[in-house]
């Protein structure tokens, strides 16, 4: 039922996803807490739907785990993830009959608005994701958020805002619970779309099944005899910036360590790219002809991104600049 980001595929399919039941409706929350909302949601179909669950949280993963399997909700998928990746990369398009966000944190200070979830650009994206007829429901007892949130939908020129009452299952989450127990009340609303924009899929590629894949980020250099791996030092580099990503991405390479099982090192990289982050090991192992083979490791099932491959770039370019020779760039 837990998933990790490699264990998808870009974009997957609900018919290798739910094996057992494709043909059902297919409904995402975002946020899904300790999983109060789905058994009960559940039950207002005549069968359950199959269920995308994403959060940021590794402790409510576990507890949502255990409480679908409770309720005998076993085609279901759970994932630790950003939701946007998750959405533009994994699920295909007009696949979705339901987003579902109920009491996102509302990021209230001043200035904060750029880390909210329900922004145009992701009512775009959910438009280019969702079935005619499929729908973003919104629930909040925030009530400045919601009229941010109404307000981003229309601007983003692809959705209508229809205010109505929370479905019941949305008053049954922890927040939910604790706001009605303070007396409070829930802001609630359907975001239709009016049309659907294309959105392309990125280019996320799983690890290859075999190491020595050519799609596998590497490059050969000729380390010379006086490289000293103690000269190594946390460093960060950026670059990949175009119109469409204007943040591209940041490499942090944080440690070089001696590896154990081979004659050679390993480079600790921590890759950022939007709301994605891997952290991802590289490899400097030696070759039989005294050559030096830079790769990016399989360890922690990383995904191939630009980022990663830059990752590697990074570490022949540190290389390159402690007196190494380069004879091939494969990223």
């Amino acid at each position: 039922m837990i998933y990790r980001l490699s264990d998808f595929h870009f974009p997957d399919s609900a018919a290798r996803l739910y094996p057992d039941t494709p043909g059902r409706p297919w409904v995402l929350e975002v946020g899904f807490g300790d999983g109060r909302f789905w058994p009960h949601f559940a039950t207002t179909f005549p069968e359950a739907p199959n269920y995308l669950g994403v959060e940021i949280s590794g402790v409510s993963l576990l507890k949502a785990e255990r409480r679908l399997r409770a309720a005998g909700l076993t085609n279901a998928v759970l994932t630790k993830l950003p939701a946007a990746p998750l959405i533009r990369e994994v699920v295909p398009s007009a696949a979705l009959d339901a987003i579902v966000v109920n009491f996102p944190d509302p990021w209230p200070k001043a200035g904060h608005e750029e880390h909210r979830l329900l922004r145009a650009p992701f009512f775009r994206l959910a438009a280019s994701r969702l079935k005619p007829g499929g729908a973003v429901l919104f629930t909040t007892d925030h009530d400045e958020y919601f009229e941010f949130a109404c307000r981003e939908a229309e601007a983003s020129g692809v959705m209508r805002v229809e205010l109505t009452d929370p479905p019941p299952a949305a008053l049954e989450t922890k927040y939910a619970l604790k706001w009605r127990d303070l007396g409070l009340g829930a802001n609630h609303a359907r975001f239709v779309p009016t049309r659907h924009p294309h959105v392309p899929h990125g280019t996320l590629a799983r690890y290859p099944d075999s190491e020595d894949s050519p799609a596998v980020p590497h490059a050969i250099l000729t380390l010379p005899s006086s490289f000293d791996p103690s000269a190594f030092q946390k460093h960060t580099a950026r670059g990949g910036q175009t119109r469409e990503d204007p943040a591209g991405w940041t490499v942090v390479l944080l440690d070089l360590y001696r590896s154990l099982k081979q004659d050679g090192w390993v480079v600790l990289a921590h890759v950022v790219e939007g709301e994605l982050t891997q952290e991802v090991l590289i490899g400097i192992t030696a070759r039989e002809d005294g050559s030096h083979l830079v790769r990016l490791a399989r360890f922690g099932g990383p995904i191939i991104t630009s980022g990663v491959k830059a990752a590697v770039g990074v570490v022949t370019d540190w290389l390159e600049g402690q007196g190494a020779t380069v004879a091939h760039r494969g990223y």
